[in-house]
């Protein structure tokens, strides 16, 4: 559904982000910031952060082929082939325009959920009698942690750049599930 956007000439407010999606994502980055300040602290609370982690990614693992338009993972390829052109204009400032995610997020959205699918499962397996104390199991969740919060803060870091590029407020897109689309005349 589309409808004028409050004082964008031009610009039409887009229903893009669902509000599962939407859900599923502020969630997620509670869950990791609390699994990110808890480990060796409250090491149970970190634990269930990893395990709601767990299950957000397989929530999202189903609604990537269930959801909605643009919660499906059906343009991924495409816009993974993308990426490299699309990252290299952005240093001239040239960001296109895309409804959904745009191909650096595409890439952020599978480094992430990788990265968060290995710490989360090293995470479980710490705490079984097989992997417990087990060098590799632990170094590999050490080093995949920092890499989700490494990606994260990229994540937001090219949020706010794209943003300013395009003068759009995607952080409140992620929030409203709407985003203004420019037409051209």
């Amino acid at each position: 559904m589309m409808e004028a956007a409050p004082g964008a000439r031009g610009a039409t407010n887009v229903q893009v982000w669902d509000l599962p999606l939407r859900l599923w994502h502020w969630a997620l980055a509670i869950l990791v910031l609390v699994a990110w300040v808890t480990p060796n602290v409250f090491d149970r609370l970190h634990r269930l952060a990893g395990y709601g982690v767990i299950a957000l990614l397989a929530f999202r693992l189903i609604w990537g082929f269930a959801g909605t338009r643009y919660a499906r993972f059906g343009k991924l390829g495409v816009r993974l082939r993308a990426a490299p052109r699309y990252i290299w204009n952005l240093r001239r400032g040239i960001t296109g325009r895309y409804i959904g995610l745009n191909p650096a997020g595409t890439v952020m959205l599978v480094a992430l959920l990788l990265a968060l699918a290995v710490s989360a499962i090293t995470g479980a397996m710490e705490v079984t009698v097989t992997f417990f104390g087990v060098w590799w199991v632990e170094d590999t969740h050490a080093y995949a942690s920092d890499a989700v919060i490494v990606l994260a803060g990229l994540h937001v870091l090219g949020v706010i750049v794209v943003g300013l590029l395009q003068r759009q407020n995607l952080v409140r897109a992620m929030f409203t599930g709407r985003k203004a689309i420019h037409r051209r005349h």
